[in-house]
């Protein structure tokens, strides 16, 4: 089985309960409410055409729809497409669809291109950042990421502990397992990512131009929602980069 294989194979099994960690899909008006003005800040203006490379569920994608863009929404799991759709059919949003790996997008062209949370499985960062360039070379990158995993050791003993927390109080895990030690030694940024290694692959890319910050907002609100003493530690480091 390929990489491509073990990572649909991955996702279609995660989708049934992808949705009921709240790092993954955000239901509190707050929380929504910070995502949304993140995106109308970060997005050219609607209705812009927005490829969301690793829709899932559709989290970021549903969002940028109620702004008003004209979104195509990218995965390689049908399983995470198909609860997408029914989101978006319960919110009465237009959303297009496309079943595919993340470094093979469909030919736009697109005002911009976005992802939460997918560098860290993908086999070829820089290579897939090129080919969302090339079906977008006027548009606008929009990569927001966190700090997580033994790419930063502080935030990883963070993680633990949060994690040790959390299940003390019997709260489910955010994924159904893990990936595969190999799969995730094959991934270049498998282990964690952190702000520098996510400009490195935007420049190595040739996205023109990248800028870097941090989505205090985002954290902020999301620390608030914390249940004690998971909230003395603080909810973990988000950024975004943005390039084009």
């Amino acid at each position: 089985m390929d990489i491509a294989d073990q990572i649909r194979r991955y996702w279609d099994e995660d989708a049934a309960t992808y949705d009921q960690a709240p790092s993954h899909r955000p239901t509190s008006p707050g929380e929504v409410a910070a995502w949304s003005a993140a995106l109308a800040r970060l997005l050219p203006p609607p209705p812009a055409r927005v490829l969301d490379c690793g829709a899932g569920t559709g989290f970021l994608s549903l969002i940028a729809a109620r702004l008003g863009h004209k979104v195509t929404a990218l995965d390689i799991s049908p399983r995470m497409l198909d609860k997408l759709r029914e989101r978006a059919a319960a919110g009465g949003l237009g959303v297009d669809v496309v079943e595919a790996p993340a470094e093979s997008p469909p030919p736009g062209p697109f005002d911009a291109v976005m992802e939460r949370h997918l560098l860290w499985t993908l086999p070829d960062p820089p290579a897939t950042l090129r080919a969302w360039r090339a079906v977008a070379p006027e548009g606008r990158l929009v990569l927001i990421e966190g700090v997580w995993g033994r790419a930063d050791r502080t935030e990883a003993l963070r993680a633990k502990a949060r994690a040790m927390l959390s299940r003390a109080r019997g709260a489910s895990a955010d994924h159904h397992a893990a990936y595969d030690p190999a799969l995730l030694s094959a991934l270049p940024l498998g282990r964690g990512t952190t702000p520098s290694q996510v400009v490195e692959a935007v420049m190595a890319s040739g996205w023109p131009d990248p800028w870097l910050e941090r989505l205090h907002d985002i954290e902020w609100v999301t620390a608030v929602g914390l249940p004690l003493p998971e909230r003395l530690l603080g909810a973990s480091p988000r950024f975004v980069v943005t390039a084009g």
